[in-house]
């Protein structure tokens, strides 16, 4: 469990992929990896629609697993969930948008752009409430400075950005290989927190996640933002969810710290961060605006907080930026959710996805569990 980093004190809710068995639910005990799969609750979903989700998991019979049982892999946390995802929840990631749209893709010009806008706005933005009064006046201002942008739309107006990040069962999880598509030569990692939310919107517990990004897609239109986020394995979670309980709660993820370190085959490293205590909407509230009376989810979510880190260090060219390239290992971690470390390469060379909702219906049925 070293590679992970998960806290001992923590309450850890995951799922694993067994040889010759299929995906089974899984905790930690004393630090070993455990099978709680039953009849009772098959799947993730099963346990955190559960009232008392947190007894359950401390309680629930269950077997170790053995290091040598057939090399398990960890997968996703998440099962039956829909994945969601907030973008442009916080000032500085927002003011990288702007300046992504504005050079339509382009990288080279990006650097050019950031110089004349990025300060302007990023210093005029950190301390507003989205919605606000105040925020309202910054957008006219803006407006009459001829730099508003639908990005700014969503960063400091009255409705959250939410997209679907990833189709149910799609996300793959820690060790995996995460996808770029092919199309892209200007992307990033974004490192979030990913919330568990029950299908009455309660939030349960939380673990860390990876919103493949492509920038250059994106940038051409914000209507390729489908194809910009959700592609074959372009969504990693992991590598466990962390239930609250009294060691670790919702104010925990408020104040996350989160690292990112990505490492090339070229010997480059890049070192970022993102502070949850600089997101412009609270957590609690990004939930609100996604299920509710509105949009019902009957098998919860998770729901991507967004991110502050926008890489801006060149890496082959000055004034280029930052792109990944194949090979690269990114590790996306935080001391109460442990790491999630992932190796970059293109979404046609990831393996494919073709274990869906049916298939894990079938492999629970044959298993007895339904």
């Amino acid at each position: 469990m070293q590679s992970l980093n998960l806290d001992p004190n923590g309450l850890w809710l995951g799922r694993i992929e067994r040889p010759g068995v299929g995906p089974c639910v899984v905790t930690l005990r004393e630090g070993v990896v455990t099978d709680i799969t039953s009849k009772a609750a098959p799947t993730v979903r099963d346990i955190l629609e559960m009232d008392d989700a947190v007894s359950y998991l401390r309680n629930a019979p269950g077997k170790a697993v053995a290091p040598h049982d057939g090399q398990f892999a960890w997968l996703a946390p998440c099962d039956l969930q829909a994945v969601k995802a907030c973008g442009v929840t916080f000032a500085g990631s927002m003011v990288e948008r702007v300046i992504e749209e504005q050079a339509a893709g382009d990288p080279a010009k990006a650097d050019a752009i950031r110089g004349r806008i990025g300060a302007r706005i990023g210093d005029s933005l950190s301390n507003i409430t989205p919605g606000s009064v105040e925020a309202e006046a910054v957008k006219q201002a803006l407006i009459e400075e001829g730099l508003w942008s639908q990005y700014l739309e969503v960063g400091i107006g009255p409705d959250a950005e939410v997209f679907s990040k990833a189709q149910v069962l799609s996300s793959v999880g820690a060790g995996a290989e995460v996808g770029l598509h092919p199309i892209s030569t200007w992307n990033n990692p974004e490192p979030e927190v990913v919330l568990a939310v029950t299908s009455k919107g309660i939030i349960k517990g939380a673990t860390l996640g990876n919103d493949v990004n492509l920038r250059d897609v994106e940038g051409r239109s914000a209507l390729l933002l489908s194809k910009a986020k959700d592609n074959n394995a372009s969504c990693a979670i992991g590598p466990m969810i962390r239930l609250f309980d009294d060691s670790f709660t919702l104010d925990d993820v408020r104040s996350a710290e989160l690292t990112l370190t990505v490492t090339g085959e070229d010997g480059f490293v890049l070192n970022g961060h993102s502070s949850m205590a600089q997101i412009s909407r609270d957590p609690a509230d990004l939930v609100r605006q996604t299920i509710g009376r509105h949009h019902q989810y009957p098998d919860g979510l998770m729901l991507f907080l967004g991110t502050l880190f926008a890489p801006t260090q060149d890496r082959d060219t000055k004034g280029g930026g930052f792109t990944h390239k194949l090979g690269d290992v990114v590790t996306i971690a935080n001391p109460k959710l442990g790491s999630l470390t992932n190796t970059v390469r293109l979404s046609t060379e990831c393996p494919e996805w073709t274990f869906g909702a049916s298939h894990l219906m079938r492999n629970l049925a044959a298993r007895g569990l339904l």
